[in-house]
């Protein structure tokens, strides 16, 4: 990438920032949206909160269903990915005995989630392991649909996986899911702005993704999209100004005028709501960019960059190209003290990248965007083969 593109950014330059994934970073002109809209509020702060908030939450969430691929009526703006997966999982009417069914490669956060909902319903958590490495859809599909049973209530997946950076084909888990009654429910935390989504398409009951990752909006901004049948039986985690008594009837309207889904999520008490708004800013800014152009060239640069390394340590990727998230990747790296890998990496070199453990193996997990480099990525190769002595270790093999 350029560097008139870096300078979009608000990034250090004294830092070489591989872990978008993490928390996103946001352009110059979508942070300045975003900034307009608290001098906005901060100006009249009674008409914007109490007479035209509404109004204001609707455009986004118009511009981004359209990027979804679904209606602006299924969409409902939330602050993160945990939020809205934690308003459907406490939602739910779980009975002892009910199993939610779910993979190896799913998020902390929301394994404490699940862990709470079944100590409070007496429900139960069920792990199967996606085998590795990763190379068919068929494989996976069969791993998930063979472990139901008729207590499987709820099918829980990442879309993208944050550990391991895989990019689950989840589209026939889904459809059987639903043949079966039972209600699938996606973590698309890492998704949006990552590869391109139709929601509609999917088909899963409720999806959950961020706008401040790969989207490049503020942090602070994502979405809930549940279909249209099923947004009766949600109920938000803060019961406000948005929720009304009569919500759960056949067309009803919610408190603001929107539809109960809607306004019991978005219509909370006092907030700061510029995040959301700023997301029409962060989807006009990458159309203006052409970023669907920018994401394929960094696709071939972190896929470039897993193949380098893995020729110098001489392990497997974890899945074929295709299953690994485009712009991330998990990179498998010999045994290690994750944390002083990482810590040596940021006081040496200045590299900020995740280096973590999981399960028995060992990962370097690389984010490229468009305002990373090809010069980062070979620092970040010359830095971890130094650190873990690799090429010392291959030396030895090949005496």
């Amino acid at each position: 990438m350029s560097s008139n593109l870096a300078r979009q950014f608000l990034l250090r330059e004294d830092v070489v920032f591989l872990n978008h994934g993490s928390f996103g970073a946001c352009p110059r002109p979508v942070f300045q949206a975003y900034q307009n809209w608290q001098l906005e509020l901060e100006g009249q702060p009674v008409e914007f909160l109490g007479r035209r908030l509404s109004e204001f939450m609707r455009a986004p969430r118009v511009a981004l269903a359209e990027e979804l691929g679904t209606s602006p009526d299924n969409v409902a703006g939330v602050v993160n990915a945990t939020a809205g997966l934690n308003i459907v999982a406490q939602s739910l009417d779980l009975k002892p005995g009910d199993q939610i069914l779910t993979t190896d490669h799913e998020y902390s956060a929301l394994e404490k989630t699940w862990a709470y909902v079944c100590r409070k319903t007496g429900a139960e958590v069920v792990v199967v392991d996606i085998p590795l490495p990763l190379t068919s859809e068929a494989q996976f599909t069969d791993t998930i649909v063979n472990a139901f049973t008729n207590r499987t209530k709820v099918l829980f997946l990442s879309h993208i996986t944050s550990p391991t950076a895989l990019l689950f084909p989840i589209e026939r888990s889904i459809a059987a899911a639903r043949e079966r009654g039972i209600w699938s429910i996606i973590d698309g935390a890492h998704t949006p702005g990552h590869i391109k989504l139709d929601l509609d398409a999917i088909g899963a009951d409720f999806y959950s993704g961020n706008c401040h990752k790969w989207m490049m909006a503020p942090k602070g901004s994502a979405f809930l999209y549940a279909r249209p049948e099923l947004q009766g039986m949600l109920n938000p985690l803060v019961i406000s100004h948005g929720w009304t008594k009569d919500s759960k009837e056949p067309g009803a309207k919610g408190a603001f005028g929107n539809s109960p889904f809607i306004d019991e999520i978005e219509m909370q008490g006092t907030r700061d709501p510029a995040a959301w708004l700023a997301v029409a800013a962060a989807l006009d800014y990458r159309k203006e960019n052409d970023w669907w152009a920018i994401s394929a060239h960094c696709q071939a640069l972190a896929q470039d960059t897993a193949r380098r390394l893995g020729e110098i340590t001489g392990l497997p990727p974890i899945s074929s190209p295709e299953f690994s998230a485009p712009q991330m990747v998990s990179m498998p790296i010999p045994e290690c003290d994750p944390v002083d890998i990482h810590d040596r990496l940021l006081e040496r070199h200045n590299i900020e990248i995740p280096v973590l453990k999981w399960k028995d193996g060992h990962f370097v997990r690389v984010s490229v965007q468009g305002y990373n480099s090809k010069a980062q990525m070979d620092l970040l190769i010359e830095a971890v083969t130094e650190l873990l002595d690799l090429k010392a270790a291959g030396s030895r093999k090949a005496s």
